[in-house]
């Protein structure tokens, strides 16, 4: 997994280099207020619904030059939803490389609307006092829409993202069940670009 994400900055560091004229780049981190899926029993049935919380992310991301433009990103994103049970609450907290490529468009002064799919690698989950299996897929996929403001080499984002690929973790704690981990996030950052 580490060699993977060494190997991605470093292919997103050398596109950046090598065309300077066509791409911007820079930076970006922020708040994510999201809730991942249901947990439920073996029957199907709904056990808990989840509280949505505050996460966080930053990362790198690149831009082509234009009114339509391309934008991908690669982000480091943790993300945390409660669950309230009979007795107790639980927390899950999911930690993922999420590397949206987004369609942008300029719509009037600085505003821009993007739009376009999320490509996830989940790294780790963990569901407080359960024990859980890995996730079912690694890689799964999300779509992305939203408005950013651009001041200068200052940006500000606002999107809505929801996971797409049906992907759930199971317990291996002697209860039977699993719990969704597709997100359903705002997401809300601060970018600089160099």
């Amino acid at each position: 997994m580490k060699k993977l994400i060494v190997l991605a900055l470093l292919l997103f560091g050398a596109q950046l280099t090598s065309n300077a004229q066509l791409f911007e780049w820079g930076i970006k981190g922020g708040l994510n207020y999201n809730s991942n899926g249901d947990i439920v029993d073996e029957t199907g049935d709904i056990i808990a619904d989840p509280e949505a919380n505050a996460g966080f992310h930053f990362g790198f991301f690149a831009k082509t030059k234009g009114r339509i433009y391309v934008r991908p990103e690669l982000v480091y994103t943790q993300t945390n939803s409660t669950y309230k049970g009979d007795a107790k609450s639980s927390k899950l907290t999911i930690k993922k490389i999420d590397a949206p490529i987004l369609l942008g468009i300029k719509i009037i002064g600085p505003l821009h609307a993007v739009i376009g799919p999320s490509f996830q690698y989940i790294i780790d989950t963990d569901l407080e006092d359960i024990k859980l299996d890995d996730v079912e897929n690694n890689f799964t996929v999300g779509g992305t829409v939203g408005l950013t403001a651009q001041l200068g080499k200052l940006g500000i984002d606002a999107r809505y993202e929801r996971g797409f690929s049906n992907n759930e973790a199971e317990f291996i704690d002697g209860t039977l069940g699993n719990v969704d981990t597709r997100p359903s996030q705002l997401i809300l950052s601060a970018s600089f670009r160099f």
